[in-house]
């Protein structure tokens, strides 16, 4: 990065993290239209600018959804990383504020096995709550939806 005077593009919450790092060293700019997650403004670095809104506006949007349709409680299902841990804290916040129960958290890793994955989904439809909002990766989502309409059919 010694003759680099500026950086796009980080996707990820864990790439914009690396590329922070980076860019914090060599100072130089890191600028990313992507990466989200609140938690990437704890890392105070002046070398990084986020171009595009945090998750705070997709938290409240994803309340006031949950409010307009009435639902009481819902599960949070995510991807267990930086990318999922650096929202649920604040959707969880927020749907508590709103007096919308959340009984459990469902942490999903991204190197779960298709058994794992199974594992998780039969205890989630053991439990009352039919009321789930997935925030995941689009890779690790579509394989949850993909397994899910398996083990409905």
């Amino acid at each position: 990065m010694s003759k680099c005077k500026l950086s796009f593009g980080p996707i990820t919450t864990m790439e914009a993290i690396f590329m922070i790092n980076l860019g914090s060293k060599a100072h130089v700019p890191i600028l990313t239209f992507s990466a989200t997650s609140l938690s990437l403004s704890s890392l105070h670095s002046p070398y990084f600018f986020r171009i595009a809104q945090n998750d705070s506006a997709q938290v409240n949007a994803i309340c006031s959804l949950v409010q307009a349709f009435g639902w009481k409680e819902v599960v949070p299902i995510y991807v267990d990383n930086s990318y999922g841990e650096g929202v649920i804290p604040y959707l969880t916040n927020a749907l508590q504020e709103a007096y919308i129960r959340v009984p459990y958290l469902s942490a999903i890793s991204l190197s779960a096995t298709d058994e794992a994955i199974i594992k998780e989904l039969y205890k989630l439809m053991e439990m009352q709550t039919r009321i789930f909002v997935v925030h995941m990766t689009p890779n690790i989502g579509s394989r949850i939806f993909t397994i899910a309409r398996k083990i409905l059919e």
